[in-house]
């Protein structure tokens, strides 16, 4: 079975520097990793195509990206960035897709999780940029804390027509053992039809060190009680996913943490329908 790989990223630090990596706990992603880096390990693991997630909020990501995707047949979608609060956001989204590999972008993410404010995603020039990227009939990709979970969900009541992709489960408490209120919030959000979520980086939340699969399975099987494996795709979340073991091993995870009735759904087609690959 071929497998799609919702969620990896790549990054060039002689391009940009990626200001997130700091600490001594993420010194070991200090270093660039590439789509040659990447492609060895895909293939090796059945992966057949990609989606190429945002790193960083600026505007030059996104264009490369789409290169990238022009240059590489395993990645079969981007995931970009742009300003959502510029207004003229619809036309910046148009003028993307008019860029070389333009028609890879899939979606938009930005990174809600460092926003001081909770409810970030409710603010009306946020909701503008949000239908416009509904308009273009791309999808939305959240990153977001557990404490954001309630605004997502109001921001998707909101906007029934955008598909909102939910990264990292919500990125739930795993090295902690609990369970709530994210179990709750994602419950909620999973209650909306226009909502999808991906089993990716999991194991970069438990203890990287000495995770296993039994400390993951309570979060995987609240989620797929709540999405179904219709609504339910996996991501490497690569390189990040390096912390915490190889790219194989997280895949392998995320079969041992679903039924093999599901794999086909969670592994590919629920990817390949949201992001139209």
């Amino acid at each position: 079975m071929t497998v799609t790989d919702a969620h990896h990223h790549v990054w060039d630090l002689s391009v940009r520097d990626q200001d997130w990596i700091t600490g001594p706990r993420l010194m070991p992603l200090r270093r660039d990793f590439t789509m040659e880096d990447l492609e060895p390990g895909a293939r090796a693991a059945g992966v057949g195509r990609t989606v190429l997630v945002q790193t960083v909020t600026v505007p030059e990501e996104t264009p490369e990206f789409l290169a990238l995707a022009e240059e590489h047949d395993l990645v079969a979608g981007v995931v970009g960035w742009t300003d959502l609060t510029r207004p003229d956001v619809a036309a910046e989204l148009a003028r993307l897709r008019e860029l070389p590999g333009g028609r890879y972008l899939k979606g938009i993410r930005h990174q809600v999780q460092g926003e001081p404010d909770p409810e970030w995603l409710l603010r009306p020039d946020v909701l503008r940029g949000l239908a416009a990227v509904a308009a273009a009939g791309l999808v939305y990709d959240l990153v977001v804390l557990p404490h954001q979970l309630p605004a997502c969900v109001r921001a998707a009541a909101a906007l029934p027509g955008l598909t909102f992709v939910l990264d990292h489960l919500g990125k739930p408490p795993v090295a902690t053992g609990a369970l709530e209120p994210w179990a709750s919030g994602l419950r909620a959000l999973a209650a909306l039809p226009n909502t999808v979520a991906k089993l990716s980086g999991l194991a970069t939340e438990a203890d990287p060190a000495s995770w296993t699969v039994r400390d993951l399975r309570p979060y995987a099987d609240v989620a797929l009680e709540a999405f179904g494996p219709g609504r339910l795709m996996y991501g490497s979340d690569w390189p990040v996913c390096t912390l915490a073991g190889t790219y194989g091993g997280m895949l392998d995870a995320a079969r041992r943490l679903t039924g093999p009735r599901d794999h086909a759904r969670i592994l590919d087609t629920t990817a390949a329908r949201v992001y139209g690959l």
